[in-house]
Protein backbone atom coordinates (compact mmCIF):
# COMPACT_ATOMS: atom_id res chain seq x y z
CA UNK A 1 0.00 0.00 0.00
CA UNK A 2 1.39 3.09 -1.50
CA UNK A 3 0.32 5.40 1.34
CA UNK A 4 1.74 2.56 4.26
CA UNK A 5 4.93 2.41 2.54
CA UNK A 6 4.92 6.78 2.54
CA UNK A 7 4.53 7.17 5.83
CA UNK A 8 6.60 5.20 7.14
CA UNK A 9 9.65 6.04 4.60
CA UNK A 10 9.22 9.60 5.59
CA UNK A 11 8.96 8.15 9.91
CA UNK A 12 12.41 6.51 8.78
CA UNK A 13 10.99 2.97 9.62
CA UNK A 14 11.36 1.62 6.03
CA UNK A 15 14.43 1.94 3.18
CA UNK A 16 11.72 2.77 0.11
CA UNK A 17 12.56 4.61 -2.94
CA UNK A 18 11.01 8.28 -3.08
CA UNK A 19 10.13 7.37 -6.71
CA UNK A 20 7.98 3.86 -5.90
CA UNK A 21 4.42 5.02 -6.97
CA UNK A 22 6.16 6.01 -10.15
CA UNK A 23 7.47 2.81 -10.65
CA UNK A 24 4.64 0.98 -9.85
CA UNK A 25 2.70 3.09 -12.53
CA UNK A 26 5.40 2.34 -15.12
CA UNK A 27 5.01 -1.09 -14.22
CA UNK A 28 1.48 -0.92 -14.98
CA UNK A 29 0.46 -2.63 -11.11
CA UNK A 30 -2.93 -2.36 -10.50
CA UNK A 31 -3.32 -0.37 -7.59
CA UNK A 32 -6.22 -0.79 -5.40
CA UNK A 33 -7.97 2.43 -4.46
CA UNK A 34 -9.44 3.37 -0.62
CA UNK A 35 -12.82 3.46 -1.00
CA UNK A 36 -15.32 4.74 1.99
CA UNK A 37 -16.74 1.22 1.97
CA UNK A 38 -13.00 -0.35 3.00
CA UNK A 39 -12.87 2.65 5.49
CA UNK A 40 -15.92 2.07 7.14
CA UNK A 41 -15.04 -1.90 7.22
CA UNK A 42 -12.13 -1.33 9.29
CA UNK A 43 -14.13 0.37 12.00
CA UNK A 44 -15.94 -2.85 12.41
CA UNK A 45 -13.07 -5.39 12.45
CA UNK A 46 -12.63 -6.76 16.04
CA UNK A 47 -8.98 -5.70 17.03
CA UNK A 48 -7.37 -8.81 16.24
CA UNK A 49 -4.19 -6.73 15.00
CA UNK A 50 -3.30 -3.42 16.72
CA UNK A 51 -1.75 -2.02 13.30
CA UNK A 52 -4.27 0.63 10.81
CA UNK A 53 -2.53 -0.24 7.98
CA UNK A 54 -2.79 -4.26 8.27
CA UNK A 55 -6.70 -3.80 9.12
CA UNK A 56 -7.77 -1.58 6.15
CA UNK A 57 -6.16 -4.48 3.95
CA UNK A 58 -8.02 -7.00 5.53
CA UNK A 59 -10.96 -5.11 5.04
CA UNK A 60 -10.55 -4.33 1.40
CA UNK A 61 -9.47 -8.17 0.81
CA UNK A 62 -12.87 -8.73 2.26
CA UNK A 63 -15.06 -6.53 0.69
CA UNK A 64 -13.52 -6.63 -2.22
CA UNK A 65 -13.39 -11.07 -2.26
CA UNK A 66 -9.14 -10.81 -2.80
CA UNK A 67 -6.18 -13.03 -1.28
CA UNK A 68 -4.42 -11.33 1.62
CA UNK A 69 -0.56 -12.30 0.93
CA UNK A 70 1.10 -11.97 4.19
CA UNK A 71 3.42 -13.82 6.74
CA UNK A 72 1.35 -12.11 9.67
CA UNK A 73 -0.35 -15.15 11.25
CA UNK A 74 -2.19 -12.67 13.60
CA UNK A 75 -4.23 -12.02 10.23
CA UNK A 76 -6.22 -15.51 10.09
CA UNK A 77 -8.50 -14.37 12.77
CA UNK A 78 -9.93 -12.33 10.40
CA UNK A 79 -11.44 -15.01 8.15
CA UNK A 80 -10.20 -13.86 4.87
CA UNK A 81 -8.45 -15.64 2.40
CA UNK A 82 -5.14 -15.81 2.86
CA UNK A 83 -1.44 -16.79 0.77
CA UNK A 84 1.79 -17.18 2.05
Amino acid sequence: MVWEVAIKRRLGKLDAPADLLEQLERARADLLPVTARHANRVGTLSMHHRDPFDRLLVAQADIDGLTLVTGDSEMEAYGVDMLW
